[in-house]
């Protein structure tokens, strides 16, 4: 991969896609006109029956021994399965990930995965990828930084792709990754990306209900991720001794440029699962948001954090019929917390998903009072998703049916495609979190269309390389300053 295969976002022609045009055709591409990458003559991939397909895992923490494992627990008519091939540029996570994998009890015996096929370094994926042969699947769960690097290898060897949200954490790479589907729609390749929540069953039946008018015309939505510190959202100077790249993708919640920072890595899901409820993008969004008390135990001594994110958020997002979402996030210990979703309406109002992603128990109710407690049943209860004995959840696990859809498709040749809806929820997210960064209202386009780049070059990045962020004399990074910077995050 090297540089010159990179288009200068100034002339893509999907820089001038307009996101009414997008959701018009149903496609955020289909507004751009022909691909660059059209016309060519590019053969069908189709797995077989009962053909054995392989797997390979490219990105070794915590999200890709899930996505593992939820692929290995799909349903046993789709055929077999088994991970082929693995790589991170950390041995410890990917010795740590093999290990966990081949001691689980549901999943042990299809991880077959000898120590010739796990790959160390930046360029680990594409032996990984090179370990399989076209119509397999790989499973892209790294810092999104790097996704459309490697959807493009992906695509040049005629995988199928499992890629973890969010897609894109700038318009530049938002715009590559929609270029580069282009390609892997003609290459009839199967691409999921994990916004689980839109394969949830209980969602989806609520989703049915709105648009048939249960609760009227949506005028507002809600949504609140509010919880103390999550994963590596808080990180302290880099007193290590690790290079600096390094330390950054250990810590990747923490910087912008790797994952969109803790508002697109962790918010992403309230946000689409609003946007699926009403149907629609939002065209604009003005926020605020805030550092604090940023500081950070370590070792049983409190530092400062240095981090790029802003513990507090509040995100009003306009569609185009002027209703609006609001989405509240938080990581800071000690307040109150919530981790639920709601949609009103005029006619009465819904619960989206009640605690976290699953299960989500949806409900409906007759006016704006909204109980709760999802075991109670009021009189203004019009309808909830049936629950088991005391309460059981019947709603399935999201994260292993959208690999159920995905390998019914692969093994049936259906059309499927995630990718223009997974770089637009990851612009929406975008646009949200860059408002609250700079203080000034965003609107989609302006994020799809930045020309502010946050990591040049990182198809060429190798574990001598320094980070695209660099922190200053006293070991900080540059952090989002509302209303002095304006026109980019930091």
């Amino acid at each position: 991969m090297s540089e010159n295969s990179t288009p200068n976002p100034t002339s893509s022609p999907l820089q001038t896609a307009s996101r009414r045009e997008a959701i018009k055709t149903g496609s955020l591409v289909a507004a751009a006109g022909a691909s660059v990458l059209s016309g060519v003559a590019i053969p069908h991939v189709h797995a077989q029956g009962n053909e054995e397909l392989k797997l390979s895992l490219v990105g070794c923490g915590g999200r890709g021994t899930g996505a593992v494992k939820n692929a290995l627990s799909v349903s046993g008519s789709l055929g077999p399965l088994k991970l082929h091939a693995m790589a991170d540029v950390f041995e410890d996570k990917l010795s740590r990930s093999h290990e966990t994998l081949v001691k689980d009890p549901q999943v042990g015996d299809k991880i077959d995965v000898s120590p010739d096929r796990q790959f160390i370094g930046f360029d680990g994926y594409k032996h990984a990828m090179d370990a399989l042969k076209a119509g397999d699947i790989v499973i892209l769960t790294t810092p999104c930084a790097f996704r459309w690097p490697m959807f493009e290898y992906a695509i040049e060897k005629g995988l199928n792709v499992f890629m973890e949200k969010p897609l894109c954490p700038d318009g530049y790479s938002a715009r590559k990754l929609l270029e580069l589907n282009q390609k892997a729609k003609e290459k009839n390749l199967k691409v999921g990306v994990g916004l689980m929540c839109r394969h949830c069953k209980s969602r989806n039946e609520l989703k049915k209900r709105i648009e048939d008018g249960a609760i009227g015309d949506i005028e507002f939505l809600r949504s609140y991720r509010m919880q103390g510190r999550i994963g590596s959202c808080f990180t302290a100077k880099n007193d290590t001794g690790m290079p600096e790249l390094h330390y950054q993708i250990r810590n990747f919640h923490s910087f912008i440029w790797l994952s969109g920072g803790s508002y697109s890595d962790f918010f992403i899901h309230g946000i689409d699962e609003m946007c699926m409820m009403k149907n629609a993008w939002p065209v604009k969004a003005h926020a605020v948001g805030g550092r604090h008390y940023k500081q950070i135990d370590l070792n049983g001594k409190m530092v400062d954090a240095v981090d790029q994110n802003f513990d507090s958020y509040g995100v009003e997002y306009t569609f185009e019929d002027g209703a609006r979402a609001f989405y509240y996030g938080r990581n800071m210990e000690g307040c109150k917390q919530e981790f639920a979703a709601y949609a009103h309406g005029t006619k009465g109002s819904a619960v989206i998903s009640t605690s976290s992603h699953v299960p989500a128990r949806s409900r409906i109710y007759s006016d704006q009072n909204i109980d709760y407690n999802y075991r109670a049943t009021p009189e203004n209860l019009v309808w909830a998703f049936p629950m088991g004995p005391r309460g059981a959840s019947l709603e399935g696990n999201p994260y292993d049916i959208e690999w159920e859809d995905l390998m019914e498709a692969i093994r049936n040749d259906k059309p499927y495609n995630e990718v223009d809806r997974g770089v637009a929820a990851s612009v929406v997210t975008s646009m949200g979190r860059m408002a609250a960064h700079t203080g000034q209202e965003i609107t989609y386009d302006q994020m799809l269309n930045s020309e502010h780049q946050m990591a040049p070059g990182v198809e060429n990045l190798t574990m001598d390389s320094d980070s695209p962020l660099m922190p200053d004399e006293n070991g900080r990074y540059p952090i989002p300053e509302p209303g002095v910077k304006k026109d980019r995050e930091y």
